[in-house]
């Protein structure tokens, strides 16, 4: 059993981008900078994840991603399962067809109320309380903005004279 790197940075991201999201829309490259993952992979992550409802995009300038749901509402085992992540303890996918005869192994129950328990767990943790964690743990009570990139601007010969 183990949880992937995918269901790691699904949760790190989205907990980046809650933290973010009060200022608008919040970038992967953003993201992808902050919580060093690769921006690549975490397009793809949020693919699944916008696919799920979970977040939504805005395009263009100033775009980014937002949550689609309310902090409280977002669980850790909705953010695991919308990547395809799948946590289970069973060698046999929970069918339990374990062992070489097809029938479940000796500890095929053990190891499927341990599915059970995690699932109840991850199922019980918002994205509210771990942005909560987060903001106490930095000691960060304001909202954190995404740093962006300032665009440049055109400006006229008389506005450049002027500066």
């Amino acid at each position: 059993m183990r949880l992937t790197t995918k269901g790691r940075f699904a949760v790190t991201a989205m907990i980046d981008l809650a933290l973010r999201q009060h200022a608008g829309p919040v970038t992967l490259a953003g993201i992808s900078e902050r919580q060093k993952i690769s921006l690549s992979y975490l397009e793809q992550l949020f693919g699944k994840l916008r696919r799920r409802q979970l977040v939504s995009s805005v395009r263009g300038p100033g775009g980014g991603y937002n949550l689609a749901k309310p902090l409280e509402a977002v669980s850790v085992s909705d953010i695991i399962h919308a990547v395809d992540e799948t946590l289970d303890a069973t060698n046999c996918g929970g069918m339990g067809n374990c062992s070489e005869d097809q029938k479940p192994c000796m500890t095929h129950e053990l190891w499927t109320s341990l599915n059970e328990k995690m699932f109840e767990y991850l199922n019980s943790v918002t994205l509210a309380q771990l942005v909560a964690q987060q903001r106490e743990r930095s000691g960060v009570t304001a909202v954190m903005h995404d740093e962006r990139p300032l665009r440049r601007v055109r400006r006229t010969t008389e506005e450049l004279a002027a500066a």
